[in-house]
């Protein structure tokens, strides 16, 4: 039985000579593992380079419920990146945030709205030009609302320290060694005001923007988002000056 889905690639593996194994977010499947074949040679079915992280695709599949891999028909781009692939900046964001859904995306339940927002963001990312080096912040704490443990923000105006495990803002430390300093915290309250439209307005320097990223990256870790290691990170933090 053939069917139709539009999906974002998160990850990939080689499958014999031509083919791949595709991990995608898709709208109407959530996560789901796809089988591509016949992709080299001037017959090719697709290009190898649709499936690049974060890319969106159209695809036709030949769906079979007795296995967790389903084979691909055909597939074409749903929308066309004109940045992304050709900015090191925008392509070292997106392969980073691939492998942070890689890791969290794991309930083949669909969420159009999961999907929508992924989907637009993504878009964002491509069309802006310039201010987008905490777009990946941005997204993070979006992400972590959709997922159901953002930052509660109701004391933040009284409070000095955010606790990580508890997701909340202090008055003083809390009686764990999970928390931002009162200097990082204060950055952290001006970050999670932000949006797409505004991220460009917090400058930060180098070594900031790496802290934070990694306060984030621990705040998933002590919600029971199991990250584990972010091997896309270490090449994130060389470009970090822009």
């Amino acid at each position: 039985m053939l069917n139709k889905t539009q999906g974002i690639v998160l990850h990939h593996l080689k499958y014999r000579e031509t083919g791949l194994i595709i991990h995608m977010f898709t709208r109407n499947l959530g996560r789901k593992s796809f089988l591509i074949q016949g992709l080299k040679g001037k017959k090719a079915s697709a290009k190898i380079n649709y499936f690049q992280p974060l890319y969106m695709l159209e695809i036709e599949y030949y769906e079979n419920r007795k296995t967790d891999i389903q084979r691909i028909k055909e597939v074409k781009i749903l929308l066309p990146y004109t940045s992304i692939p050709f900015n090191i900046h925008k392509s070292s964001i997106s392969i980073f945030l691939a492998e942070v859904l890689y890791k969290t995306l794991k309930t083949e339940e669909p969420s159009h709205s999961l999907f929508d927002f992924i989907q637009h963001a993504l878009q964002i990312l491509d069309i802006t030009e310039t201010g987008f080096a905490n777009f990946h912040l941005v997204f993070l704490l979006d992400l972590s609302n959709a997922l159901g443990f953002s930052p509660n923000i109701s004391r933040i105006e009284k409070s000095d320290y955010f606790d990580l495990r508890e997701g909340v803002f202090r008055n003083i430390p809390p009686d764990h060694p999970f928390f931002l300093s009162k200097e990082t915290s204060q950055i952290f309250k001006q970050l999670v005001r932000l949006n797409y439209e505004t991220m460009g307005t917090l400058k930060l320097s180098r070594e900031m923007r790496i802290r934070l990223l990694e306060n984030l990256l621990d705040f998933y870790q002590l919600h029971e988002i199991n990250l584990g290691r972010i091997r896309s990170f270490e090449i994130l933090k060389e470009l970090f000056d822009f």
